[in-house]
C-alpha cells in the first residue's frame, strides 16, 4: 500500500455514545482550515452514516469492536490501527480517553495528544507507569482545569506544560436553532405551561447525586411559586430509590421522572432553572446546554462545574442541600429583565469561554501543539 502525500491527523475516539460524537465533532473541528485531513477512527459501535455525517470530519472508519473484544491486550484493534495508519501520512494522534490512548501509542509511533474527560484515570499504578514509559511521545489534555489538576496530582514529575486543559465547548448557533421555545418545549415533554419548573439532565447515578437536589427542592418548595416542580431527565440504576425518596420527603406529586428524553439538549427552554448536583463532575456538557437557551443555573462548586458557572450562576457547596435551597429560592425571584441579563452574561461566556472558535484559538497556541505541527 501506498501512503498519502497530504498530511492527515487521527483522531481516535472510545465510541459515539452519549456526548462524544460531538467530542469527535469538537476536535475535528478544531483543523477547519489549517491544511489537515482529519480521519475520525470510532474504536466501538458499529458503522452509522448519521455518525459519520456528525463528525465534521474527511474521513470516519468504524472498527466495530465489542466492550468485551477491548478487555485484556487489545491485541485486534492494536493490529487493525496499525493498518490504518500504515496508509496515511498522520503528523500525530488525538485520543480520547485511556483506551485509545494505550492502543494508538502500541500501534503507532506517532505523537499522541491524550484527552481525558474524568477524574481518576492515572490514579492506578500500571496507568502511571505505562504513561512513564511513552512519556516523550504523550502529552495530556483535561476538559477543566480539575481534571488536568488530577491528572497533574498523578504524575507529579510530568512537566506543568504537558499537560494542559482544553476546555469541551459547543457550537452556540447550531443548538440555538434546533432548541425549541419554552411552550412548544414543554407541550412535547408533557408539562404544564404555567409552572415554575426546575430541570435536572443527567444519568440516575450516585455520581449525579439528584437525592442532594431532591431535599433541597423539598426545602426551598414553601418558598417557591405555588405550581412549583422538579423535572429530571435520565435514566439510570437509582431510579427507584430516588422516587421512593421523593415521596418520603412529601414532593412525589411535585417530581417527574421523564426517563431518557432523545435530544434533551433541545428542550431546555422549558425549564426556570436548571440545577446541577453532581458530585465532582469533570465538565458539564449540560451547563452548556443550559447557557444557550439563557437558563439561569445553579450548580455544585465541585469539579470542572465551579470553572463554567462562576460568575454567571449560582453555586453550592457539594451535598449541602440547605444552601441549594437557598439558590433555588434566589433564583425563582429574578424578575424579566434580570433573567434577560442573566442569560446575555452566559451568552458572552459561551463566546468567550466555552464556543468552537475560541476553544480553537487556544487550542493552536497549546506549546505541544505548536511544537507537533511546526515539525509535520
Amino acid at each position: 500500500m501506498t501512503r498519502s502525500a497530504e498530511r492527515h491527523v487521527l483522531q481516535f475516539c472510545h465510541g459515539y455514545d452519549g456526548p462524544f460524537l460531538d467530542c469527535a465533532r469538537q476536535y475535528a473541528s478544531l483543523f477547519a482550515g489549517k491544511g489537515y485531513r482529519v480521519t475520525t477512527v470510532f474504536l466501538t459501535g458499529a458503522a452509522d452514516s448519521e455518525v459519520a455525517n456528525g463528525c465534521a470530519s474527511d474521513e470516519v472508519l468504524f472498527l466495530e469492536y465489542s466492550s468485551k473484544a477491548i478487555r485484556g491486550l487489545k491485541l485486534g484493534a492494536i493490529r487493525d490501527l496499525r493498518k490504518i495508519v500504515a496508509t496515511r501520512n498522520f503528523s500525530f494522534c488525538i485520543a480520547h480517553r485511556f483506551k485509545p490512548i494505550y492502543i494508538a501509542l502500541l500501534a503507532t509511533g506517532l505523537p499522541v495528544i491524550g484527552v481525558h474527560h474524568a477524574f481518576g484515570d492515572y490514579h492506578r499504578r500500571t496507568r502511571k507507569l505505562f504513561a512513564h514509559l511513552f512519556r516523550n511521545r504523550l502529552s495530556l489534555l483535561g476538559v477543566s482545569d480539575a481534571v488536568r489538576d488530577d491528572m497533574r496530582n498523578s504524575l507529579p514529575k510530568w512537566s506543568a506544560e504537558r499537560i494542559q486543559t482544553l476546555y469541551n465547548r459547543i457550537d452556540v448557533e447550531a443548538l440555538q436553532a434546533i432548541q425549541l421555545s419554552a411552550i412548544k418545549a414543554r407541550e412535547e415533554l408533557g408539562l404544564p405551561l404555567s409552572a415554575f419548573i426546575v430541570g435536572n439532565v443527567g444519568r440516575l447515578h450516585p455520581d449525579k447525586d439528584q437525592a442532594t437536589l431532591l431535599r433541597g427542592f423539598a426545602q426551598a418548595l414553601p418558598t417557591l411559586p405555588a405550581n412549583s416542580e422538579l423535572v429530571i431527565l435520565g435514566k439510570g440504576r437509582l431510579e427507584q430509590d430516588l422516587k421512593a425518596l421523593a415521596m418520603e420527603l412529601g414532593i412525589g406529586s411535585k417530581v417527574s421522572f421523564l426517563g431518557q428524553v432523545p435530544e434533551a439538549r433541545r428542550y431546555y427552554k422549558a425549564f426556570d432553572v436548571f440545577a446541577l448536583s453532581s458530585d465532582h463532575e469533570p465538565f458539564g456538557m449540560v451547563l452548556l446546554e443550559a447557557m444557550v437557551a439563557g437558563v439561569p443555573l445553579l450548580a455544585t462548586a465541585a469539579g470542572g462545574a465551579k470553572e463554567v458557572v462562576e460568575g454567571v450562576g449560582i453555586l453550592f457547596p457539594l451535598g449541602d442541600e440547605q444552601h441549594l435551597a437557598q439558590g433555588l429560592c434566589h433564583l425563582a425571584k429574578l424578575d424579566g429583565e434580570q433573567r434577560d441579563a442573566c442569560a446575555e452574561l452566559m451568552l458572552l461566556r459561551l463566546q468567550e469561554r466555552f464556543s468552537d472558535h475560541a476553544v480553537r484559538d487556544v487550542f493552536w497556541r497549546l506549546p505541544n501543539v505548536t511544537r507537533l505541527t511546526a515539525e509535520s
